[in-house]
């Protein structure tokens, strides 16, 4: 089941410390965009699926990646879309809204979820991941 907008959005918000839920969306559109690139076929529509409509057709409709980023790369790229934004709050986005992603699926779609990513991303998830 989707979660609702604004629940989503307030979670993003408080975790990334926002002032306003625009921030907050800012954020979530361009993480999901980029996120969007990594993730191909049933995965990236089951995550969909859980994402309200507006940042699902986002994730649905992603940013050209042409290889697979880093988790360096990846906040990196979020700061160069982000305007104002440096590494340091880049990552802080990135973490807000890959964590609110993270609560919004099952362990199983998760891990399907990092299968199609370069290692390191499950730090960016919030779920660090022991061997």
């Amino acid at each position: 089941m989707a979660l609702r907008r604004e629940v989503f959005l307030d979670h993003v918000k408080e975790r990334g410390e926002y002032g306003t839920a625009e921030e907050a969306e800012r954020a979530a559109r361009v993480v999901l965009a980029l996120l969007g690139a990594h993730l191909v076929g049933g995965v990236r529509a089951q995550l969909a699926a859980r994402l309200p409509e507006g940042f699902a057709l986002i994730l649905l409709n992603p940013l050209q990646s042409a290889e697979p980023l880093s988790p360096e790369r990846f906040v990196r790229a979020t700061a160069a879309w982000i305007e104002g934004a440096t590494e340091q709050t880049a990552a802080w986005d990135v973490s807000a809204v890959l964590s609110t992603v993270a609560d919004a699926v099952d362990e199983d779609l998760l891990g399907q979820i990092l299968l199609q990513l370069p290692a390191g991303y499950d730090l960016l998830f919030g779920r660090p991941r022991t061997i």
